[in-house]
């Protein structure tokens, strides 16, 4: 599907969220599904579900703080990017919304389940770990190793360079080696690097430099999520082990798990129908009363 299949059946608008102007992309009608996406993307990395969700459900992808065309202005904290998505629920008029979550998007979206039940009406999260079993997982050697990056994010200016090396394009071939060549893949590839070239990374890296410098404690017992979930998970993500998901269901109390073979990080760009099936799924299932 092209950029211009998405936005002809879009609105890009821009609304005062949480103190920064924030862009989100909107479709369709009905109850609202926020997604959120991770590093280093932006709404765009959600084209194929906001297509699949927007003829049932209002679909809203924003731009994260400091992504893409919202501001890029600290602060970076946890606590504020959930503010940022409790605010867009209210801009959209919502007191509460269906919260789909990738990566560090996801992140958000579990914080969100733990410090704000009643803003979320569901749970989807795509390829990244409860934040309790995510930070019991870097006591491993082996999850610190896939994790080097978190370290390496801390250091001034040398990340923004060495990401920015031949004109972004290598990063977006890593993000999309596992893509095969198609028109697709070579316009999403075109979005994300001039999307880079005009806005930079350093807002996305302070959200790194954010978690190890001003972190949050979870409290203490965590909370139950109580929200219908489904988890997502691609079992080829080279930074999150699988292992990681083991023992979610300690922390969600209507949990559903889906592994799928043969797909890595970036889940929702590598296996769109399979995800688009899951997701419409898990939102039929609760707003039919079978989960909730």
């Amino acid at each position: 599907m092209s950029l211009a299949a998405v936005t002809t059946r879009s609105e890009h608008r821009f609304a005062q969220v949480n103190g920064l102007r924030m862009h989100y992309v909107e479709a369709g009608a009905g109850e609202p599904v926020i997604l959120l996406h991770g590093f280093p993307e932006c709404w765009y990395s959600w084209r194929n579900q906001i297509e699949a969700l927007s003829p049932n459900y209002r679909a809203v992808a924003p731009d994260l703080r400091g992504y893409h065309e919202t501001e890029a202005r600290g602060p970076y904290d946890t606590d504020t990017l959930q503010g940022d998505v409790l605010g867009l629920i209210q801009t959209l008029g919502e007191r509460s919304a269906h919260i789909v979550g990738h990566d560090w998007g996801g992140a958000i979206a579990w914080l969100l389940a733990i410090h704000h039940p009643e803003a979320v009406r569901s749970l989807a999260i795509c390829n990244i770990p409860h934040p309790a079993l995510f930070r019991a997982g870097l006591r491993s050697f082996a999850q610190l190793r896939r994790s080097w990056y978190l370290a390496f994010f801390q250091l001034p200016w040398l990340p923004e360079r060495l990401l920015a090396a031949g004109g972004y394009r290598r990063l977006a071939q890593t993000l999309f080696r596992r893509l095969p060549p198609s028109t697709e893949r070579r316009d999403a590839m075109a979005y994300l690097v001039e999307s880079w070239r005009q806005h930079g990374l350093t807002g996305p890296i302070n959200w790194y430099r954010a978690l190890l410098r001003h972190p949050r404690p979870l409290p203490d017992p965590v909370p139950i999520i109580t929200a219908p979930t489904t988890m997502i998970w691609g079992e080829d993500d080279p930074a999150l082990g699988k292992d990681l998901t083991l023992g979610t269901e300690r922390y969600v109390r209507d949990l559903e798990l889906h592994y799928l073979p043969e797909t890595g990080h970036f889940v929702q760009q590598e296996a769109p129908a399979r995800v688009n099936e899951l997701l419409l799924a898990h939102l039929a299932a609760v707003n039919g009363g079978r989960r909730g």
